[in-house]
This record gives C-alpha cells, structure tokens and sequence, in this order.
C-alpha cells in the first residue's frame, strides 16, 4: 500500500543542498516549502548517519506541515524510519527489487544516468519514476554521464514519471518538459540563485504552457 500522498503528476522535484547547519538548512527550505514544490529530495553527501537522520526527520516534519512529499536520497531505511513518502536509489544504494520486497509502502526512484536498459530494469523491479542525466554541465556532478532529451520520451513509454536532472536552469527548464520531462530535479538552479524563491517559481512556469501529457497511474 502507498503513503497518503498522491504522486504529482508535473513540477518541481526540489533536492537539498549540502549543509551541516540543521536549522540553517530548514531556514533556507521553510519559503520554498510554502511555494509547494511536487516533491522535496533530502540529499546531504558530506553528512554522517547521526546527521542524516536528524535533518531527515526535521524536514519530514515541515514537509507534512506544508504537504509536500519528502524522499531520501540514497536509503531507503532511512525513508523508513521517518516517514517519508519515497527514496531515490542511485547505481551503489542497493537494488530496487530489494528495497522493494522491504518497503512495499515507499515511492522508489531510480538514476538512469544516459542508460534506457537500466530504466526498463529499474521499472521492471518496481521503481516508482525514473530519473535521466545529466543534460546540461552540473556544479553538483561535473562529472556526471551526459543525457540526450530523446531518452524523456522514451523513458515516458516505460509508464512511468519520468524525471530530468543536471545543469537545469529556469532558460533550459522548458525544452526539457517540451521534450518529456514530467519533473525537473534541481537544486543549484534554485539554492545558488540571488532570490531562490523567485528562481523556484520561475521553474513552475516551465510547467505552466507546455504539455507532455499524463503517463502516471
């Protein structure tokens, strides 16, 4: 059975920045959670377990607060044991299949880098969305595999969300939509603009004159 959620059919799939400061980080989360972003990704790689966890279950509690869906990057157990609606699992954070037989209530995501094989086997062992890129240079991963537009709508013949990540900007934010996209990751193009609330809600009006249609249950 899934969470009480409804999985957003379109939007912003807003990720973390990297901070040690748990209340400075929910300071710099609190404005974008009441513009409602689809989803909120908690990622933090430079953070031990013990932080992981406490910032983890702070954000679980502002994301309810606004009823935004909070999914934890890389561990499952983790989205567990705090109530969060999903996870994202990259190429070294276990299979899905496994994670799940384990958590049959969690959203599961799935990086699929340039590869369209590996997101039929992540859709085939149960992922919940599917994720591709890079598109564009990343400040996050400048080293990450670069993906071609022409796998968003590919990916959408898969029948399931389809999510686009990698140097995403409020200029190349629509073409990624036009070309399949059902949400668009990111996380510089937002915490690393002047004005981040200004910057997320320009990202929305990405969604706002373009159409895709509707692949998701």
């Amino acid at each position: 059975m899934k969470t009480a959620f409804t999985w957003p059919r379109r939007g912003v799939y807003l990720l973390t920045p990297d901070e040690a400061d748990t209340g400075h980080l929910l300071a710099r989360i609190e404005p974008l959670l009441a513009l409602r972003p689809a989803l909120l990704q908690y990622r933090n790689k430079a953070a031990g377990p013990a932080l992981r966890a406490e910032q983890a279950r702070a954000l679980q509690a502002r994301c309810e607060a606004h009823a935004v869906p909070l999914v934890v990057n890389d561990d499952w157990r983790l989205a567990l044991q705090v109530g969060a609606a999903g996870a994202h699992l990259g190429e070294h954070d276990g299979a899905i299949a496994g994670a799940r037989a384990q958590a049959p209530g969690l959203w599961l995501g799935a990086s699929c880098y340039d590869d369209l094989e590996r997101a039929r086997a992540a859709v085939a062992a149960g992922a919940d969305y599917i994720a591709f890129g890079a598109f564009f240079p990343s400040g996050t991963k400048p080293l990450a595999r670069r993906a071609g537009p022409q796998l968003l709508q590919a990916g959408r013949a898969l029948g399931r969300p389809v999510v686009a990540i990698g140097g995403i900007t409020p200029d190349n934010a629509a073409g990624l939509v036009r070309a399949g996209a059902d949400l668009l990751a990111v996380i510089g193009g937002v915490f690393d603009a002047p004005d981040p609330a200004d910057a997320l809600r320009a990202f929305q009006r990405a969604f706002e004159h373009t159409d895709t249609g509707t692949t998701n249950e």
